[in-house]
């Protein structure tokens, strides 16, 4: 009995294996959505790589791609964060550095409540009068956030630091930069398309 059964058991896993992943898989024209979309940012092939994973989630919604692009940046900021609080934690850090990377810490802090207010904001973004008010208060949080992150660059850069730290700091930091301004060019392109705002 078993032995007639297995057969079975195995062809329905992998038919069902194979629904599955026909339904999670994201269509071609999705994932050529997001490349297509991902041109108008500064670094187009960090954008597809990070975006590219979503597709059939975003599908050719400009706003549900700038969203994506947001919670992208924003959990990367928030883990850099908690890097920066390991950071601090280490024995024989010399007091510049302390101090670089506590400024640095708090400049991510802000970042991250910037990033959460436009997300927040763009949850509720709907057409009408508003629109366009909307879109400006999150192109602000977002701009204030790459300043925040520069800012955090610089205190190190001032001081024209080198060694592990600095290094650490930089990896991480260029990392959540470059995902900001990608978030904010496909903001900007959501905004600016008028169509979009007619959608619900």
């Amino acid at each position: 009995m078993e032995g007639n059964l297995t057969p079975f058991v195995l062809l329905l896993a992998l038919l069902t294996l194979q629904l599955c992943s026909a339904d999670a898989s994201p269509s071609r024209s999705n994932t050529q959505y997001i490349r297509t979309s991902c041109n108008v940012t500064n670094y187009p092939r960090l954008c597809y790589n990070s975006l590219s994973i979503y597709a059939g989630k975003i599908k050719t919604n400009r706003k549900a791609l700038a969203h994506t692009a947001l919670n992208m940046t924003i959990a990367a900021t928030q883990e850099t964060s908690v890097i920066m609080r390991r950071l601090l934690k280490i024995d024989g850090l010399k007091p510049i550095e302390a101090a670089a990377a506590l400024d640095c810490m708090e400049e991510i802090g802000d970042a991250v409540d910037e990033l959460q207010n436009s997300i927040d904001e763009l949850s509720h973004v709907v057409r009408g009068s508003n629109f366009w008010l909307q879109m400006s208060d999150i192109q602000t949080w977002v701009s204030a956030a790459l300043t925040d992150e520069d800012t955090c660059m610089d205190g190190f850069d001032e001081h024209n630091m080198s060694g592990r730290v600095e290094n650490l700091v930089r990896r991480y930091i260029v990392n959540v930069v470059h995902l900001t301004c990608n978030a904010l060019a496909l903001i900007n392109s959501y905004a600016s398309t008028s169509t979009e705002a007619l959608l619900p």
